[in-house]
């Protein structure tokens, strides 16, 4: 005589199922959820320390105005200095010079500080194809004057290089970035963008993943 089972028949509705057999059902493994979940955080965190580290080219950026006339370095104290402002300078640079490149720029880079106002250095760029002994070194400039230490994400390793040339960049030092204009820095916008697009997008993907799934068995 065969034996009736008791289990329910698949064929019945699934509300007339035990609701212990939906509990004794082990939990949905997810296990690209938790890595989904770390790489937007990493990629979020990421873009807002780039943006945050671009905010001073940003700034600049976005001036619109003429490059301020400071005269002679000679006469100016570090105290006087306006930040973050495009200037035109002349002043005398040092014979102490260091040489550098960076990563992803084709031309080198000359570093000097103005010889009577030792506070003040001048960046200079030399062209890939240029002769670099001939390179005369002007006595005018016209760029972005900035504190070195809030310079930016380019320049953080400027100390870097300055102590491996055998001298040392002062905690106070200024510097003045020749031939870097307003213009000249309107890139930093579309990449502002695009980090700022890239936070966004990741934060509201982290958001969706910590949200916790609806139960909608009960409606």
């Amino acid at each position: 005589m065969p034996v009736l089972s008791e289990r329910p028949s698949p064929n019945l509705p699934s509300d007339a199922r035990p609701e212990a057999e939906w509990a004794a059902l082990p939990a949905p493994r997810r296990p690209f959820r938790r890595l989904t979940f770390g790489v937007m955080l990493v990629t979020a965190l990421f873009a807002a320390f780039i943006a945050f580290g671009l905010r001073g080219e940003l700034i600049f950026a976005l001036r619109n105005s003429a490059p301020l006339d400071l005269g002679e370095f000679a006469q100016i104290t570090p105290a006087e200095l306006p930040a973050n402002r495009w200037v035109r300078a002349e002043g005398t640079l040092s014979s102490q010079v260091v040489r550098y490149a960076r990563p992803l720029e084709r031309d080198g880079f000359r570093l000097a500080p103005i010889e009577s106002n030792p506070k003040i250095w001048v960046e200079l760029r030399v062209p890939a194809d240029s002769e670099d002994t001939y390179f005369v070194q002007p006595g005018s400039f016209v760029g972005r004057l900035v504190p070195a230490r809030s310079a930016g994400l380019r320049y953080g390793a400027l100390s870097e290089a300055v102590s491996a040339a055998g001298q040392s960049l002062p905690e106070d030092a200024w510097l003045l970035l020749d031939g870097e204009s307003p213009n000249g820095t309107r890139w930093v916008l579309g990449l502002m963008l695009l980090l700022l697009g890239f936070m966004a997008f990741n934060v509201v993907g982290i958001l969706r993943l910590a949200r916790p799934i609806r139960d909608t068995s009960a409606e």
